[in-house]
């Protein structure tokens, strides 16, 4: 199905169901980890955490999915990517029941370990079924419409799971997240049709052999490496958010959802235009238009006192609408590096990088952000911002090689024709 001409071409009734379905699954997989955040100050306070405790059980999650992303990278290409989708997103539902069910610090911390094992891999796969099914062209709005689900997240699933934790306790935020992931994973049996074209390209190396030759070519390093540094800032800033709103801007815990609606809601509008730009003008450009952005507004954000709360919904939303619009051209130019037979492999080995460095930022962030007591302003936030915008300002310089990187084989493919 991969085209190189410079159409947009439109989508099948066929697609669109996958569409559909993919950003649903993404909607419950960002949701569960999300989720933690806006928690977080009601987490600390309950499960009588420090930062740094808090830290180890936002990363927890992101450590394992990295690791259990590793290990299946292997077998990605190897089998029906419906099948993969099925058998781990049925181990993340599991996983986030456990997290409803859990009474203590350690009880959540395992639980978030079993969630992110298979919640790590959901996202590769899902990934490889839109490189799969959609060719280059269409991909940036398909990008767009499954980001979006990061948005509706924010606009739907934060409000309403702060909803349920203020009225029945946060165990029964993540009991929703379950029943939701009951009902998209009887969609994906009923509606998905097997996705089996990329077993006709492959050799006869082992999954192990697979994997080393994956993470060993040099190509596909420098995609590696500019979606580790992509992740870092967003793993950084987002653990400690409800914190620092609550106990540094003085937003009350009835006033966040309204901060996280709004927020997600300008989300929303930004996704769709962005998948669209990113189809007809220079992905890299868009990119680096978004990190300034990003920049500027997570210097602001770190160094507030405490001011209106629709000043800082404002702040919020501009500050989104930055770090989101750099997502979509970054995944989208990532995608067009791996060749057909690698594809699997290789999302699920950037997928575990991201989460691995994200893992480690989450953990760095809980060690450089201090809070004297439960009820104290959040310390070294300012610290944070000026660590998230060196990091920002690297990964401009990883997505030019990327970008340059698929400029490259697009000239190879038309030299060929």
């Amino acid at each position: 199905m991969e085209k190189t001409s410079g159409e947009s071409p439109t989508f099948t009734f066929n697609q669109k169901i996958i569409i559909a379905i993919l950003a649903l699954l993404q909607f419950t997989v960002i949701l569960d980890f999300m989720v933690i955040s806006p928690l977080g100050d009601i987490l600390m306070k309950t499960l009588d955490m420090t930062t740094a405790n808090f830290g180890f059980a936002v990363s927890a999650y992101a450590f394992s999915a990295g690791i259990s992303g590793l290990l299946a990278a292997g077998f990605a290409d190897k089998f029906d990517r419906k099948k993969l989708l099925i058998f781990f997103y049925t181990g993340f539902i599991i996983g986030t029941v456990f997290c409803a069910l859990s009474t203590s610090y350690m009880m959540l911390l395992m639980a978030r370990i079993v969630t992110g094992l298979f919640g790590g891999v959901i996202g590769s796969v899902s990934l490889a079924i839109v490189t799969d099914l959609f060719v280059i062209h269409q991909r940036g709005r398909v990008m767009g419409f499954i980001q979006m689900a990061f948005a509706t997240s924010q606009i739907l699933g934060i409000p309403v799971g702060l909803y349920f934790a203020n009225n029945w306790g946060w165990h029964s935020a993540f009991i929703m997240i379950a029943v939701l992931g009951v009902l998209i994973l009887i969609a994906i049996i009923t509606q998905m049709q097997p996705i089996v074209k990329h077993l006709e390209v492959q050799s006869d190396k082992s999954p192990f052999l697979h994997l080393w030759h994956t993470l060993s070519n040099k190509q596909y390093q420098i995609g590696f490496a500019s979606i580790a540094f992509l992740s870092v800032g967003g793993f950084m800033l987002q653990p400690f958010g409800s914190a620092f709103l609550v106990n540094n801007i003085k937003i009350s815990q009835l006033e966040l959802p309204m901060v996280f609606f709004f927020t997600g809601l300008s989300v929303l509008f930004i996704m769709p235009l962005v998948g669209k730009l990113s189809d007809k003008i220079s992905k890299f450009k868009l990119f680096a238009a978004g990190s300034i952005l990003s920049i500027i507004m997570i210097l602001i954000y770190t160094n507030l006192n405490p001011i209106p709360l629709w000043e800082i919904v404002v702040i919020n939303m501009i500050l989104f609408m930055g770090i989101m619009s750099r997502m979509i051209p970054a995944t989208t130019l990532n995608t067009a590096i791996p060749g057909l037979e690698d594809r699997g492999a290789y999302m699920s080995i950037s997928s575990s990088l991201q989460q691995i460095a994200g893992g480690i930022a989450a953990v760095c962030a809980g060690y450089i952000v201090h809070q004297k007591t439960k009820t104290a302003p959040l310390e070294n936030y300012d610290i944070l911002g000026y660590v998230i915008a060196i990091i920002t300002l690297c990964s401009i310089f990883f997505i030019w090689r990327v970008n340059q990187l698929v400029k490259s084989k697009d000239d190879a493919k038309e030299v060929n024709i």
